[in-house]
């Protein structure tokens, strides 16, 4: 007879636990941003996306992967993609949440913000559903450009209800929408474009065209429409592409392919080919990339606010196994290197929640200033500044920063972190989708000379220089930071030192924005650390003056 050895010193999975409650970074970043903010919904879905249910749907939405369907039993033509029900829980959960397009139509103050927090919180848990429900966030601004279109889809975008089905848009409650830009031979230049579309007469909906051409990269097949950009003869355009016509009928767009991606195995990318497909003009014709930029403006802010919730969750994972596991005697969190390590990490993951919850604040004030401005008063030009440049900065900065991020909490968990299953497959997943926010709606590149656009605005210097302010006096190496800041701007401004100054101006939020929401232990270890210069090139390197202990204790979950 054989007996099996007696397990031991393994870590137990971290379930039943509140994403909310357990996150004092972000609980004290709304308070700083919006101490008035209506918080029971959060609260409701911490304890939500926590729970071991919700876990197994993520789980079982990565491994049984979607399956497209190009033609029916029949021979029929039907350009369908079958998930798992998993992830449509996870959709409807989403959904439910208002995590979609709810923001723009809710008359409460806060309501970008609330959604942001909410959105960060939702990527700990899986964020592969959260591709087409950050789309139907970030469309509704773009297709206020065609208003009939805008009177029938806005309502059901806001809708808290979840409809998978492909059926015409009357008989549906709710509805999502994507996005098509890039192409083979263009990528992130989309003004290489070749798909192109003819005016084919005009209609309740305003100028109908026929499109055909491809999209390279076109997620979330199974939205009920998307914007897309194709050539018309005034140049590239930006249209509305049903997958339902209103007539009922399919729309002609076929699904070539699923993508075999790197990331999350739970949302279909895929390929499309347009073969005459209907779509209506949005905006102005020729002035696609302008209208078409409202969108993707918008998804960029959630590409910094999904990293940072993949960092929580990579740090709350790091944090509980360490806990458990025990090295040469004692906890391994309790062995000084560990612990200097697990620290590190939890300074960059809540410098990168205030960060992202900043630039969500912004989007939230300007939408209101914008509101009141349309209502006659005279509203307020700073937060809009600031939405602008804190865009490519918080996408550059906290995007890049992710993979070294994920690696690093996984070498927490060793071997254990990096195998796909059970509760600690979770770490893998997360390593695998990091690489995305960073690539997505810009990389690198794109955004740090975005950020130098911005840059030329009259009032960028003094946006920045009053949104500084109230940091000032607390660290000599953020007031030194503060004061260099116009000769920064003259030395980096170039093309060749966008990076740079990309880096050097999110490290000067982020200390600004802690100074004013952290504890001093925290801020004054990423001040000493990132500011100061003491500090390495890898995690784990802070000085002998950082409070380990006290910066641990905050981030536990």
């Amino acid at each position: 007879m054989t007996r099996t050895h007696e397990v031991f010193n393994q870590s137990e999975p971290l379930v039943g636990h509140d994403l909310f409650e357990g996150n004092l970074g972000l609980r004290d970043s709304l308070r700083l941003l919006a101490p008035q903010l209506d918080l029971a919904p959060l609260q409701a879905l911490g304890r939500q996306l926590g729970q071991a249910e919700m876990q197994t749907h993520a789980r079982l939405a990565n491994s049984q992967r979607p399956v497209l369907h190009t033609h029916s039993p029949q021979g029929q033509r039907i350009d369908q993609v079958e998930f798992h029900p998993s992830y449509h829980a996870l959709m409807s959960a989403a959904v439910a949440a208002g995590l979609h397009g709810s923001a723009w139509l809710d008359a409460e103050g806060g309501s970008h913000l609330r959604r942001a927090a909410g959105f960060m919180m939702f990527t700990e848990l899986e964020p592969s559903v959260l591709c087409p429900i950050s789309m139907s966030y970030a469309v509704l601004p773009a297709l206020a450009g065609n208003a009939a279109i805008y009177r029938a889809c806005a309502g059901k975008l806001a809708s808290r209800v979840y409809e998978p089905e492909l059926k015409p848009w009357p008989m549906k409650a709710g509805l999502t929408m994507g996005m098509g830009m890039t192409e083979k031979q263009g990528g992130s230049d989309v003004r290489a474009n070749t798909s192109y579309a003819e005016l084919e007469g005009s209609d309740a909906w305003g100028e109908r065209y026929r499109v055909t051409g491809h999209k390279w990269f076109f997620s979330a097949p199974m939205c009920d429409a998307f914007l897309i950009l194709a050539q018309t003869a005034s140049g590239l355009s930006c249209l509305f592409l049903p997958r339902v016509l209103p007539d009922g009928s399919l729309n002609r767009l076929r699904i070539q392919r699923l993508k075999d991606k790197l990331g999350n195995h739970a949302n279909a990318s895929s390929e499309v080919e347009f073969e005459q497909a209907q779509a209506w003009l949005v905006g102005q014709e020729g002035r696609g990339i302008a209208q078409i930029l409202e969108m993707g403006t918008l998804t960029r802010l959630d590409c910094a606010l999904g990293t940072s919730g993949l960092m929580r969750a990579a740090l709350s994972l790091a944090l509980h196994h360490t806990r458990q596991r025990l090295a040469f005697g004692k906890p391994l969190i309790e062995q000084p290197l560990m612990k200097n390590v697990l620290a590190d990490l939890a300074l960059e993951s809540e410098a990168a929640t205030v960060l992202a919850l900043r630039l969500a604040h912004a989007i939230d004030q300007r939408a209101n200033s914008q509101a009141d401005t349309q209502a006659g008063g005279q509203g307020s030009s700073h937060e809009a500044d600031l939405a602008r440049l804190l865009t490519p900065i918080a996408k550059f900065w906290i995007c890049k920063r992710g993979s070294a991020f994920a690696q690093e909490a996984m070498e927490c968990l060793g071997g254990n972190g990096y195998v796909e299953e059970g509760g600690q497959g979770l770490m893998a997943r997360i390593y695998r989708e990091m690489p995305l926010n960073s690539i997505w709606e810009g990389a690198g590149n794109i955004m740090a000379l975005d950020l130098l656009r911005g840059l030329r605005q009259s009032e960028a210097l003094a946006c920045l220089q009053r949104e500084l302010a109230p940091a000032r006096g607390r660290h000599g190496a953020l007031d030194r930071a503060i004061e260099r800041l116009p000769l920064m701007l003259q030395e980096l401004a170039r093309p060749e030192q966008a990076r740079r100054l990309a880096q050097e101006l999110a490290l000067l939020m982020q200390a600004a924005l802690l100074v004013q929401s952290a504890p001093a232990a925290v801020w004054q270890a990423f001040c000493d650390s990132r500011l100061a210069g003491h500090w390495g090139q890898a995690f784990g390197t802070l000085g002998p003056q950082a409070d380990l202990d006290a910066i641990l204790a905050r981030a536990m979950p």
